[in-house]
């Protein structure tokens, strides 16, 4: 067992004494380039030219700057078209803002007129004999008749449907009660 250790012993020496030769040769490399460098240099030679590029490379240089050049103007233009565009956009939409205005005017005066009309015609079936307006409401669609009805106060209401047929009465009643039925209740 000795003898495998100092074999193993041995081994690492050789391994460790090498490494350090090899270590002193690249130090020693160096300083024979640093002494060799402490001439003086030959004189310098007059800087190369380069040459001039191929006559290929440079005319494909040049058809993709030519490209380039008409990529962007292609895209200013179609900027100034998007802006010509937004501007045309924002004037067509306070236009149809206006009109709209315009339109909630006259349909809240067209509103205006006709309640107004519904309820001097409800006011004139008020002051109507119960029974001279039994007899019109009888005439009358039920539907068309319960809107008349709904608006009229109660006891002139009351007095109408007492004079309709009972058919008639009970059909625009069930109109009456159920109009807001389908109303949401929150």
């Amino acid at each position: 067992m000795k003898r495998a250790s100092r074999g193993a012993l041995v081994i690492l020496a050789l391994f460790l004494a090498s490494s350090g030769a090899l270590r002193l040769g690249g130090v020693a490399g160096q300083a024979f380039a640093k002494s060799s460098s402490d001439q003086p240099a030959p004189e310098e030679a007059a800087p190369v030219e380069c040459p001039a590029p191929p006559a290929a490379l440079l005319q494909a240089m040049n058809d993709r700057d030519a490209q380039l050049r008409a990529q962007e103007a292609a895209a200013a233009d179609r900027l100034a078209a998007l802006t010509l565009s937004e501007a045309a956009i924002a004037q067509r939409m306070a236009e149809l803002t206006a009109a709209e205005a315009s339109l909630k005017e006259v349909l809240a005066i067209a509103d205006g007129a006709a309640e107004q009309d519904l309820a001097r015609l409800t006011a004139v079936y008020e002051a109507m004999k119960p029974t001279d307006a039994a007899a019109l409401f009888d005439a009358m669609a039920p539907e068309f008749a319960a809107g008349f009805l709904a608006r009229m106060q109660p006891a002139a209401a009351a007095a109408v449907m007492a004079g309709m047929p009972p058919d008639k009465a009970y059909s625009v009643s069930a109109l009456i009660a159920g109009r807001n039925a389908m109303a949401p209740t929150e």
